[in-house]
């Protein structure tokens, strides 16, 4: 495969079926193409290997000793140790059906494979998953990606901010920020598990509510926020509503500014970013008053 010239070892492939010969079937593919493999032969096995080794790219038998490949894959991707770039392809010793590759999406797969499976074409979509992982990885290592989530730390959104800034200046268009954190009750005494369990649930929201073309990051232990371009005060508003509505018993507060045109508005697109987070400081600091608030120039300004 394209490696990065950068890495310094094969990428990692973590096998998990019971069958040998379907195991070495698929071996036989990777291993010339440069692929190590590590081989797992039970679910628990899998889960326990995909945490420990780390792998490039995971590949699940449908049929799994202990617990089905559609349930492994989903306990995986809500696992924090697995990179949400790692790609987890799943295989079935049958032909695969529309409504079988659509539940495994739905699982978090990126790919299902049945019977005949087409060698050649199995090896460029992995080649291609795992160049995307390998681009995610040195992302990460160059420090623009919060490890926990898989979003932009400060750094990196900042950087988004700009990139996609600079998009809405140059066609007068609209750009907005909103920053978000759970509520939770007396957060300065809350548990580490209360608080983890809170942030978990809004990353994994945003996981799924987010546009392709929102830049999503972390920017605190529970402060998230999302820069979404061609977006104004009122799209901002329906986005952090449909969030409260989704995301379950925890309850969420928010700051937001917007402008309908970012060139007549002069703003740097990181101002954006501050006042939204401005906003959900007013909004933490009044635990009484509105949970979504927009930023008000006249607010008094909070360290």
């Amino acid at each position: 495969m394209a490696e990065n010239a950068t890495r310094k070892h094969p990428p990692l492939v973590l096998i998990a079926n019971d069958q040998e010969w379907a195991s070495r079937a698929i071996e036989t593919i990777l291993g010339p193409a440069g692929y190590a493999v590590l081989r797992a032969y039970t679910a628990q096995d899998a889960l326990s290997r995909g945490r420990s080794a780390q792998p490039d790219v995971i590949v699940l038998d449908i049929r799994l000793p202990g617990m089905d490949g559609l349930a492994v894959c989903r306990t995986l991707r809500s696992d924090s140790r697995i990179s949400p770039s790692t790609p987890i392809v799943i295989t079935t010793t049958a032909p695969a059906t529309r409504s079988q590759r659509l539940e495994a999406l739905r699982a978090g797969a990126n790919e299902y494979f049945g019977q005949p499976l087409d060698g050649e074409e199995f090896l460029l979509r992995l080649d291609s998953y795992v160049r995307a992982k390998f681009d995610a990885d040195r992302a990460r290592d160059e420090g623009i990606i919060d490890a926990a989530t898989g979003f932009y730390n400060m750094r990196g959104l900042a950087r988004r901010a700009r990139e996609l800034g600079s998009a809405a200046f140059r066609h007068n268009g609209p750009l907005g920020c909103v920053v978000l954190a759970p509520e939770v009750e007396d957060e300065s005494h809350a548990s580490e598990e209360t608080l983890s369990a809170a942030v978990e649930q809004l990353a994994e929201l945003l996981r799924h509510a987010g546009r392709v073309s929102d830049a999503i990051g972390r920017l605190g232990p529970t402060e998230f926020a999302v820069i979404a371009p061609a977006t104004d005060a009122a799209g901002l508003e329906r986005l952090v509503n449909r969030l409260a509505e989704r995301v379950g018993p925890t309850k969420i507060r928010a700051g937001y500014d917007a402008v309908s045109d970012l060139h007549a508005a002069g703003l740097d697109p990181v101002d954006l970013l501050i006042h939204a987070t401005s906003a959900l400081r007013a909004s933490k600091a009044d635990p009484a008053g509105q949970p979504i608030q927009r930023f008000s120039p006249s607010a008094p300004s909070l360290h």
